[in-house]
């Protein structure tokens, strides 16, 4: 029930939104003087101006993500759902990012944005003075709101969830009961197993629609659309990381073929990705390279008879050995350096077993080891004289590799994103258990201050990134450009899921340590968030140039 406390504070978010953009505009202003020559951004001075562009992509994430919740909290209320809940969660989270604004936005556990240190003191001096960021400093995030949040969370509430669209709102029942009934009971032994998530629940998956949910009908898919996904994607990862990420690969490849394919290809592969049929992997990653994609040197080169032959090597491949079909990024033409050169090639091979995991003539894998985000297992590959079909070339044309990549990059990161926020939920479920279960001097550890404030905190910032994550999913379904958004998302998001799998972690104490509680496996497998798809310091690069260029 909204009463006028309540729209005051709904009101109070707007206004420290404007203010909050006007700090960021008078950074992004400071960038482009800094960075800017000639009319263009100059990337050797991004480079070394890294700590300036960087923290601007960080308060520029926060800032947005402040207006995403600021619209939640707006729709929620017209709609009539807006309560205590959702109040104390709007007050602590624009409480914690206004303070944050104001004095340092956390890049990582030891680097800050300061406002001072990046010159503009001045502007943040008028942001604090604001009346509305005033309040929400004074009065958001408090030891009273944060009890009583947690309270309301101990008793099973979470801010409000519908999306004002009936679909997607079965949609994400639809996922969160499988993922309640079918990956959260084993998962934590399929991770201490370090197996392959069984065949039979991938196979459920794939009934369920989760390979095909972007392809269009046409090629029978779900024809859905980003934010479908991402719930979809949130939903599975909440139960299991592994499970939310299985989708990603179809999703990459289905997005390449689908707008770069010929209309053979498209017949070829999209039907039978949508069905599970085909499982993909991405193959771009090379042991030299990293991110930086320019370098990739796995060779391509046609034969006589006009097949393709593949040699070089590749490196962090997810769920090779079981996947029947390959998007490698290889350099087709030597003589053109950087991305010119490239071109993406779909390539089938022969899905691996236990005895044999990777039977095609022409093609070795050795599996990676890790700490977390198990269930596909990583590989290195390496390619000696691997031979494919002669239209294995996605669209026909050769140096379109990295512009057809490009394509993909969006949707793949507000995937990631969502995901990140499966991953949070997940911390945050363990984290709440335990502390209402485990008793300590006299009482269970969510009596105590500091646990429940962590309760609080965690859900308030996954609310905050889930619905940047979602804003970045409505503007890609609406069909523009959102490599920014995607960034920001994708950016706040992970930092989000590692805070939380830390605190998880911190409130089961030394058991959270023990291999046997699961919160040692949510913390494994939320750090490898801010890394793939994008390390944080690269998003950052991309969101912090990407906006100065549309300023400049």
């Amino acid at each position: 029930m909204q009463d006028a406390g309540t729209s005051h504070w709904i009101d109070d978010a707007q206004g420290a939104v404007e203010a909050a953009r006007a700090l960021s505009d008078a950074l992004c202003a400071k960038v482009v003087e800094t960075v800017a020559t000639d009319g263009s951004i100059d990337p050797r001075l991004v480079d070394r101006h890294q700590h300036l562009v960087h923290g601007f992509a960080w308060i520029a994430t926060t800032v947005e993500a402040l207006g995403a919740t600021a619209e939640w909290a707006r729709r929620t209320a017209e709609a009539g759902n807006f309560g205590e809940v959702e109040e104390f969660a709007l007050r602590i989270g624009f409480g914690e990012y206004c303070a944050q604004l104001s004095g340092g936005v956390p890049m990582s556990q030891s680097e800050f944005a300061r406002p001072a240190t990046l010159g503009i003191g001045g502007a943040a001096a008028a942001f604090t003075a604001n009346a509305a960021v005033a309040r929400f400093i004074a009065e958001g995030s408090t030891p009273d709101t944060r009890k009583a949040l947690a309270a309301h969370l101990a008793e099973g509430a979470v801010p409000y969830e519908g999306l004002g669209d009936e679909t997607m709102d079965l949609i994400r029942q639809q996922f969160r009961n499988f993922a309640r009934d079918r990956i959260s009971p084993d998962a934590h032994k399929w991770h201490l197993a370090d197996a392959l998530i069984p065949m039979e629940v991938v196979d459920e998956m794939a009934q369920l629609g989760v390979f095909g949910v972007c392809i269009p009908e046409e090629h029978g898919g779900l024809g859905l659309g980003k934010l479908a996904m991402c719930l979809v994607s949130e939903e599975l990862s909440r139960g299991w990381i592994c499970a939310g990420s299985l989708g990603t690969r179809s999703e990459i490849a289905g997005e390449l073929i689908g707008a770069a394919g010929t209309p053979e290809q498209k017949q070829a592969w999209l039907p039978r990705i949508a069905s599970g049929e085909v499982l993909p992997t991405a193959v771009f990653t090379e042991p030299d390279t990293g991110s930086d994609l320019a370098s990739v040197s796995t060779r391509a080169k046609r034969q006589e008879d006009e097949s393709w032959r593949i040699d070089g090597a590749k490196t962090w491949i997810t769920h090779a050995a079981r996947a029947d079909l390959m998007t490698i990024l290889c350099r087709t033409d030597p003589g053109v350096k950087g991305y010119g050169g490239l071109s993406m090639l779909l390539a089938s091979k022969t899905r691996g077993t236990d005895d044999a995991p990777f039977p095609d003539e022409g093609l070795a894998g050795s599996e990676i080891e890790v700490l977390g985000y198990r269930g596909m297992k990583e590989y290195a590959l390496s390619f000696d004289g691997f031979v494919i079909a002669k239209d294995s070339l996605l669209g026909g044309q050769e140096g379109q590799g990295f512009k057809q990549l490009m394509q993909t990059f969006e949707g793949a990161r507000i995937q990631t994103a969502a995901r990140a926020i499966g991953v949070g939920w997940n911390a945050f479920d363990l984290a709440l258990r335990y502390a209402q279960e485990r008793r300590q001097f006299g009482g269970p550890l969510i009596g105590f201050p500091r646990v429940s404030d962590k309760l609080a905190l965690m859900a308030a910032e996954l609310l905050m990134a889930r619905e940047l994550t979602y804003a970045a999913a409505r503007t890609k379904d609406d069909g523009r450009r959102c490599d920014i958004e995607a960034g920001m998302a994708k950016l706040l998001a992970a930092r989000v899921a590692w805070t939380n799998a830390d605190n998880a972690v911190q409130i089961h104490g030394g058991n959270g340590y023990a291999l046997e509680y699961e919160a040692s496996r949510v913390l494994c497998d939320a750090r490898i968030l801010n890394i793939f798809e994008g390390a944080a310091e690269i998003q950052a690069q991309v969101v912090g140039r990407g906006l100065a260029a549309r300023r400049n």
